[in-house]
């Protein structure tokens, strides 16, 4: 049960990065590639404590 879970979690945090790289253009960010990629790879952090990086999240995922 335990490594269903952990399965689970990395296809949510991949198909989150995913989605957020795909939609990043909606967003208010920097355009640059390290900016893209730093905020990709650390969307679950930066959701949770992050009120504008949710609002441009969201932005992100709609479209």
């Amino acid at each position: 049960m335990g490594n269903f879970i952990i399965f689970a979690l990395i296809v949510v945090y991949g198909v989150g990065v995913l989605k957020f790289w795909n939609g990043f253009e909606r967003t208010n960010f920097n355009p640059a590639l390290s900016n893209r990629i730093r905020l990709s790879l650390l969307w679950p952090a930066l959701f949770i404590t992050n009120q504008s990086y949710r609002r441009n999240f969201r932005k992100a995922l709609k479209g």
